[in-house]
Order: structure tokens, then C-alpha cells, then sequence
């Protein structure tokens, strides 16, 4: 099976449907042979992780358009891709409520880096992968994260491309206090 991220236009589900919409998805999908994994749910689409052979992509699509209608497909696999590239995909993501992708985005530009830039990376994959978590309906593990963001982070120059890592380093800590995750661009 290949594994995409499937996103439909959000018709009104918040992340607490996001279990409800799993089993939906699942019951939808009986009759081909598919893996509905993981249900995300943003603002403006309801993301599925899903394995499924290529040739019943169509047809899971398909069988799945009650829950809306299709927004982008992503064919997830391993790629090397350019360090800027990376950042500028991430970024990108993050803003769109794709943090899912744009913790591989950034995990690619990762596995690129060395000492302390490694760090800063790892501590903007954690807030991202904190969001996704949220979008599960699991606001207390993304919550979690937020120490982790900021170990990572840590004493880090203000600045990582064009992202302000300070503004990062203040939501972490203005979202731990507040013991809620709020949706920011980077």
C-alpha cells in the first residue's frame, strides 16, 4: 500500500469529531481494500493519513467525498529534498494548518544540519507535530509539547531563516500558561 494524505474541504468538524469522522471514514471505505490511519482536523480541511494502492486512490476518494469535497492529495514518501526548498515547504505547511507535512518538511531539512541548527529544528517539528496532535483531539499531549519546543529552542539566535524564533519561543510560553495551543503563522 502507498501511503497520501488526503485533504477535504472542512464542512464544520472541529478536532473533536476527529474520532467520530475516523470510524465514518472507515465504514465509507469497507469495501476497498484501505488503511484510513489517522483523521487531522484544521479551519479549512479535514486531513486523512491513509494507505491504499494507487489504482483505488480514485475510488477511496470516492467513497469518502460525504465527508467533503476533495481538496489535494499528497503522495507521502521519503524524498531528499534541497535544504531551502525544505524550509520554504515547511513554512508553508505550518501556515496552512498542514503540520503533519510540515513536520516532514522540516525533518528533511533535519536530517541536512548539524549542533545547534538540528536543535532549532527539532523544536519547530515539535510544535508542529504539537498542532497535529491538537488536530486529533489531543489538546493535552500537543500542550505537552510545549516544554519540549522550548528545551529545544532554548538560548537559540533570534532568527532561523525567516522564521523569528523568539515570537516561537513567546507562544510556547504564552500557550503553556494558558494551557491552550492557539493557531499562528511562522
Amino acid at each position: 500500500m502507498e501511503r497520501y494524505m488526503l485533504h477535504f474541504k472542512n464542512k464544520g468538524y472541529f478536532p473533536k469529531d476527529s474520532k467520530q469522522l475516523i470510524y465514518d471514514a472507515r465504514d465509507l471505505a469497507s469495501e476497498i481494500d484501505a488503511s484510513v490511519r489517522v483523521v487531522r482536523i484544521a479551519g479549512k480541511f479535514v486531513e486523512f493519513d491513509v494507505g491504499v494502492e494507487k489504482e483505488d486512490l480514485d475510488k477511496l476518494v470516492e467513497k469518502l467525498s460525504p465527508i467533503g469535497s476533495i481538496d489535494n492529495i499528497r503522495h507521502v514518501f521519503e524524498e531528499k529534498i534541497e535544504k531551502e526548498q525544505g524550509i520554504t515547504d515547511g513554512i508553508y505547511y505550518f501556515n496552512n494548518e498542514r503540520f503533519w507535512e510540515c513536520h516532514e518538511a522540516f525533518e528533511g531539512v533535519w536530517k541536512q544540519c548539524f549542533g545547534r541548527e538540528k536543535e532549532i529544528l527539532q523544536g519547530i517539528i515539535l510544535f508542529a507535530v504539537a498542532f497535529a496532535h491538537a488536530q486529533e483531539d489531543d489538546l493535552r499531549i500537543g500542550i505537552g509539547m510545549l516544554r519540549r519546543v522550548l528545551e529545544k529552542l532554548g538560548t537559540s539566535p533570534s532568527m532561523y531563516h525567516s522564521i523569528d524564533i523568539d515570537r516561537l519561543r513567546k507562544k510556547a510560553t504564552e500557550m503553556q500558561q494558558a494551557n491552550n495551543l492557539t493557531i499562528f503563522e511562522i
